[in-house]
């Protein structure tokens, strides 16, 4: 589908994550909020009524709306393939929270019906597009590490049921701290050093079941179906490598690790999961900090997303970078299991940084 001005979005999904979406689409002028939708359709009008929407309802309401150009898929990972499937059928493009599915199948199956149907599928995260990782990847194109060669990257907690209200599904199939967290730091790894090509990773689980520590659900315990551990050596096209953690099983937080050495110097790279922060410069014996912001939260991809649609583009955080990385994660749960290194089949073109003057507050359609 194709048009001319703002494009219209609709929302599937009214939980925790929709207001952050919400907070950043309903104040863009390149796209129009017109719909939320959940199964809980009380939820979804909650919703709709807190942000200024005009429309509430079921996904089958929201997805009968000719004007809707884009669906938010924010459903829980475990349905986000079928979700998907549902809103492509409908004639209608996609922006799907991560991960793009749970495995290799279902993601391509959906990206080549997609393209058969001469529609669009992105997907989250969007946060590489914030000023703070794109200030790294200025500053890597530009030399100032000379070759990147290396990464090591961290995330560390103790689990997310300590603060989320309903945290089943991060333990679920689909959920851990890898599929989780993984698409933050793996994308970030790509933007750096392109496609993966082999992977080798260990994994262990620290407790079969664990307690929900705040809100209604408090003191319910919930079983766990997915290595609360991951650790994983990854070996790019390129020839550089990484040295990722993702754990849900730490007793010491490290959060937001990301550090590419090159052959000139060394940079950290500001949290993954944020759009801003303090991106650090070491080389030769000085070190420099710069400072970014960005007053945006998740929903920018959405609007680089409905921009691509009308100019022809790509879109930056593509569906295809979301299968690559998909795969990456996949591959390293796979050699967890296997006990042994496992090739990353698919490959992917990094996408370019963004202009230095891009402003999502611009109106350009």
């Amino acid at each position: 589908m194709t048009g001319t001005g703002p494009v219209g979005v609709g929302l599937i999904g009214a939980g925790n994550i929709s207001d952050q979406y919400l907070t950043t689409l309903t104040a863009l002028p390149d796209v129009r909020v017109l719909f939320v939708a959940d199964l809980d359709e009380a939820r979804a009008a909650a919703q709709a009524e807190k942000y200024g929407v005009p429309a509430s309802g079921s996904p089958d309401q929201l997805l009968a709306v000719p004007e809707i150009e884009i669906v938010v898929n924010l459903t829980i990972p475990a349905v986000h393939a079928d979700v998907s499937r549902a809103i492509i059928d409908a004639g209608k493009n996609v922006w799907s929270e991560k991960p793009l599915a749970l495995d290799r199948d279902s993601g391509k199956a959906l990206l080549e019906e997609a393209k058969r149907r001469g529609l669009r599928v992105a997907c989250a995260p969007d946060t590489f597009l914030g000023t703070g990782l794109q200030t790294v990847r200025r500053l890597l194109d530009a030399g100032e590490i000379g070759t990147p060669l290396t990464a090591l990257t961290l995330f560390e907690s103790g689990g997310p049921e300590r603060w989320h209200p309903s945290p089943a599904f991060f333990y679920a199939r689909g959920g851990g701290p890898l599929f989780d967290m993984g698409p933050y730091y793996l994308t970030t790894l790509v933007q750096v050093f392109g496609p993966a090509k082999s992977v080798y990773a260990l994994s262990s689980t620290s407790h079969q079941t664990r307690t929900v520590g705040s809100g209604p659900l408090a003191g319910q315990t919930i079983s766990v179906e997915v290595p609360s551990f991951v650790g994983a050596m990854i070996e790019f096209e390129s020839g550089a490598s990484a040295q990722s953690i993702f754990s849900f099983q730490s007793h010491r937080p490290r959060v937001g690790v990301v550090e590419i050495a090159g052959s000139e110097g060394l940079i950290v790279a500001p949290d993954p999961n944020m759009f801003k922060g303090t991106v650090e410069i070491h080389s030769d014996g000085e070190s420099r900090t710069v400072e970014t912001e960005f007053e945006w939260v998740r929903g920018v991809g959405v609007l680089d997303l409905a921009r691509a649609i009308r100019s022809g583009e790509t879109e930056r955080a593509s569906g295809a970078l979301a299968y690559h990385v998909l795969d990456i994660m996949s591959s390293i749960a796979e050699s967890a299991e296997k006990g042994r290194p496992v090739p990353v089949a698919s490959t992917v073109e990094r996408p370019p940084a963004l202009p230095e003057d891009w402003n999502p507050a611009e109106a350009t359609l």
